[in-house]
């Protein structure tokens, strides 16, 4: 199984897990880039203006330091941007200023602290291959020994110089490659525990959803049911006539309820025009010829607004005589919703008031032109 590898730093996030991500590799770059560059200068530089009249080649040590500085600054820079240099290149100029320095430095200085190249480069080799496999770092590192142990043998060493050389070589490429290697583990573990604290709190949110909804509809069948119940009850004790046109309509309405109310948990793709068509359904089995016309499909809407559209439109259905239209026009930020039915009454019956209104985010309409009642229920985006 490959070692799991950091985000690009260039993506951005769009994921809380991604988010928490992006920060925790962030802050570990910050860390790699601040511990490369003051090694460099507060440790290295110092050793190498005291040591430089010890050199073989003293411009060959001072200008690797001053070319590795460069390039590291221009390397963290970027890597802290979220624009890293091409990796190889620069980790190729890196191996060839570590074997310049390494001929460079002279037997005397090979293992000391003027030889910069021992502890500061595998920081650099960090830095190029941050959000990479961790294989290409030891690979890098074990040429970097590779280089070390030629020049230790070119000067004729003795036991001591190589027990020293494997020290070193442990000691300076130990600590880089648990930094590399851990923070590659943290960023994964916390995009791990950010993408469980995000499904728990999608869970609770949907359990809390549904058990508000199971609330609001067993209050909701309360209500219907027990106006319902009352009128049921008038019939049985003969205080409500069957053939009265009033009782009709009440006994229609409470139907209509009923029925959409059973509608709203059935599973199908378009919830509005299933409960529409339910109520439509129940008027042309109580006589009333009905055409209902669609247009478009209905965005996913929730119960509450479902409701706030349908129900005015219910309710005049229960009133309606001869005939009636119902026509749904659905968009992807809009649903209207109308009713067409003859108005036989005249303009002086009861029924909603004329004119625009408003129930939260649907807007209600009700006109009468001569014969002809029309009401609209709208909602908008």
């Amino acid at each position: 199984m490959p070692w799991p590898r950091t985000p690009a730093p260039s993506a951005v996030p769009t994921t809380a897990p991604a988010a928490v991500a992006h920060a925790s590799d962030r802050g570990a770059r910050i860390a790699a880039v601040a511990i490369a560059l003051v090694w460099h200068v507060a440790i290295g530089l110092p050793a190498v203006l005291a040591a430089r009249a010890e050199f073989a080649a003293p411009a060959v040590v001072l200008g690797g330091w001053a070319l590795v500085a460069v390039a590291g600054t221009v390397a963290g820079i970027r890597l802290l941007r979220g624009t890293p240099l091409p990796p190889w290149p620069l980790t190729g100029l890196l191996l060839a200023v570590d074997a310049a320095v390494f001929a460079a430095v002279g037997e005397r200085q090979l293992f000391a602290a003027a030889n910069w190249v021992w502890g500061t480069l595998a920081w650099f080799f960090v830095l190029a291959l941050w959000g990479r496999q961790v294989t290409g770092l030891v690979a890098l590192l074990a040429t970097h020994a590779l280089i070390a142990q030629a020049a230790v043998l070119w000067h004729g060493p003795d036991a001591a110089d190589l027990a020293r050389y494997v020290m070193y070589v442990y000691g300076t490429s130990s600590l880089p490659v648990a930094v590399f290697v851990g923070s590659a583990a943290i960023v994964d573990l916390a995009r791990r525990r950010a993408a469980a604290a995000a499904a728990g709190s999608a869970m609770a949110a949907e359990r809390e959803a549904a058990e508000r909804g199971l609330r609001e509809r067993r209050d909701r069948l309360a209500l219907v049911g027990a106006a319902a119940g009352r009128l049921l009850a008038e019939l049985a004790a003969g205080q409500a006539d069957p053939d009265d046109p009033e009782v009709q309509r009440r006994c229609v309405l409470a139907a209509a309820r009923l029925r959409r109310l059973i509608a709203e948990s059935d599973d199908v793709p378009d919830p509005l025009l299933h409960e529409l068509r339910a109520a439509a359904d129940l008027a042309e089995r109580n006589g009333l010829p009905i055409d209902l016309v669609t247009i478009g499909s209905p965005p996913p809407l929730p119960v509450e607004i479902r409701r706030r559209l349908a129900d005015p439109l219910t309710g005049l259905l229960a009133d309606a005589r001869e005939w009636a239209r119902l026509t749904v026009v659905s968009g992807p930020d809009e649903v209207v919703i109308s009713l067409v039915t003859p108005d036989q009454e005249g303009p002086d019956s009861t029924g909603p008031p004329l004119g625009e209104h408003d129930d939260g985010p649907v807007q209600h309409l009700y006109e009468r032109d001569g014969d002809i009642r029309w009401a609209q229920t709208r909602w908008r985006r």
